[in-house]
């Protein structure tokens, strides 16, 4: 009987491979194989790269074997443990599957790394990237924060991307937008977050960077875009100082794209 049991618990360990190449994916067929692969995955004292294959099994065991409902508490249970792991990649891994099925356990502990970095389980980049799958009020608070006092330029973009969902940070993404000394992606999201949150105000602030000259032409392109969907057409034809704007942009030294949006605009107006 102990040697059937060995038997078995070694066909879900990956086979032997070639030096370089990755563990080989085990086939969980029952319950009882993914009670095996739940304790190879928290088995500290394996490598690294058994772990990981044992978390991709019981992944398609989830969809695929029979009854799986009745050891999910237990797959739970495996991924909050190893969500805190010593390896960052099975970290990840675990904390995202937790993500996607909407688990309270992993979001606390993301939402508390985001706002005491000596608790953080991943780069706050990706922790925010991993909060987009289930947004609540307190994330949106902790994306604000990041914004506010980036600890690096990736997590206050992905902090802004998460925020493109909250009403309340329309305010924000219009100082994005106006702001000339943020980067550029930033101000094309905060244009983007805006289309959605509140388009007039994406129209107001567009006619300011259109009338100024030292905006980027990236951004005026995309300002240029927004009237089209959003302006008022009678008004945008009878604004003297936008269409000369318009005109001199148009004739700048721009890319040919943004030449033709200013050559289209001007044509829908009248000139």
């Amino acid at each position: 009987m102990m040697a059937t049991k060995r038997k078995v618990a070694k066909k879900l360990e990956p086979r032997k491979r070639k030096a370089g190449a990755p563990p080989s994916v085990q086939v969980a067929e029952n319950t009882d194989d993914v009670r095996r692969l739940l304790k190879l995955l928290r088995n500290i004292g394996k490598p690294i790269g058994v772990r990981m294959a044992a978390l991709q099994s019981l992944g398609a065991a989830a969809f695929s074997v029979a009854n799986f409902e009745s050891v999910n508490a237990d797959y739970i249970a495996a991924l909050r443990d190893v969500s805190t792991d010593s390896h960052e990649q099975l970290r990840r891994r675990a904390l995202g599957i937790l993500m996607r099925n909407k688990d309270g356990f992993a979001q606390k502990k993301l939402l508390n790394g985001l706002k005491d970095p000596a608790k953080a389980l991943l780069p706050p980049e990706k922790a925010l990237q991993l909060l987009g799958n289930d947004v609540h009020a307190e994330a949106y608070a902790a994306a604000r924060a990041i914004v506010k006092k980036p600890p690096n330029k990736e997590a206050k973009r992905e902090a802004l991307r998460l925020l493109a969902a909250d009403a309340r940070s329309a305010p924000l993404f219009e100082k994005v937008l106006r702001d000339k000394k943020e980067l550029r992606e930033n101000r094309q999201l905060a244009a983007s977050a805006l289309h959605s949150l509140n388009p007039e105000k994406l129209q107001q602030q567009a006619l300011k960077i259109l009338k100024d000259k030292k905006d980027y032409s990236d951004i005026k392109a995309t300002s240029l875009t927004a009237l089209e969907q959003f302006g008022d057409d009678a008004a945008l034809g009878k604004d003297k100082v936008l269409m000369q704007s318009v005109t001199r942009f148009g004739a700048a030294k721009a890319p040919a794209k943004y030449k033709q949006t200013a050559r289209r605009f001007l044509s829908k107006y009248g000139r």
